[in-house]
C-alpha cells in the first residue's frame, strides 16, 4: 500500500503597494506613505507563514513592497528582470483603461513601443517555471505588478482577464498552490 505524500509549492504573488506615478521613473519610483504602511501590513500578514525565498521584479516599488517582510525573515531578495512590468507603449488615441482593455482583448496586439499580452505573459511565465523547478516544496514571495500578476494567473486560467486586472488593488496578494507545475488552488490573501 502506497502512502504518497503530496508536497506543494506555494507562490505568493504580491502586487506592489501604492506608488506615485512619476514620468520617466518607471524603474526607480518607490512607495507612497500609504504604500509603506501597507508593506508593513504585508510583513505582519505573511511572516507567520514561513517564507523560504523572496523574488522580485527589479522595479523599486515591487522591491520596497516585500523588503520589510524579507528583512524580518532575514532573507535577501533575488531580482528577476523578466518579472518587470509590461510596457504599454504609446496609446494616444486611448485612455489608459481602454488601452489595457485593448491589449487584454487581443493578446497579440501591441501599441507602438509597447509589449503585447502574449509577449509579456511568455516572458513572465519563464521565471515561474524556473521557481517551480528550483524551489519545489517551498514557499516563495514574488514581488510583482498588476499586469504581470494578471498575465501569470491567466496562463493557468483564462478567467483572469481585463476585469480581474481592473479589480486588483495596490497592494494585492494571491496565494498559488502547485502540485509540481500544475496549479491546484488560487486564494486571495489581501483584504
Amino acid at each position: 500500500m502506497s502512502s504518497e505524500v503530496t508536497i506543494h509549492t506555494f507562490i505568493y504573488l504580491v502586487r506592489h503597494a501604492e506608488s506615485p506615478f512619476i514620468e520617466g521613473m518607471e524603474r526607480t519610483r518607490g512607495l507612497s506613505g500609504k504604500g509603506k504602511a501597507d508593506a508593513a501590513k504585508i510583513r505582519s500578514l505573511l511572516y507567520k507563514i514561513g517564507i523560504d525565498f523572496f523574488i522580485s521584479s527589479p522595479y523599486e516599488r515591487a522591491i520596497q513592497t516585500i523588503k520589510p517582510l524579507a528583512d524580518r525573515c532575514k532573507k535577501g531578495i533575488i531580482l528577476m528582470e523578466d518579472l518587470r512590468e509590461r510596457q504599454i507603449g504609446q496609446f494616444r488615441e486611448f485612455t489608459f483603461k481602454d488601452a489595457k482593455r485593448k491589449v487584454y482583448s487581443d493578446f497579440s496586439y501591441a501599441f507602438t513601443e509597447g509589449e503585447s499580452s502574449y509577449d509579456a505573459q511568455k516572458r513572465a511565465i519563464n521565471p515561474i517555471k524556473q521557481v517551480l523547478n528550483q524551489y519545489a516544496g517551498k514557499r516563495i514571495v514574488l514581488g510583482t505588478h498588476g499586469d504581470i500578476m494578471t498575465l501569470i494567473l491567466n496562463h493557468f486560467n483564462k478567467e483572469y482577464d481585463f476585469e480581474f486586472w481592473e479589480s486588483t488593488t495596490m497592494p494585492d496578494i494571491y496565494e498559488l498552490m502547485f502540485d509540481g507545475t500544475q496549479i491546484v488552488q488560487v486564494a486571495r490573501k489581501w483584504e
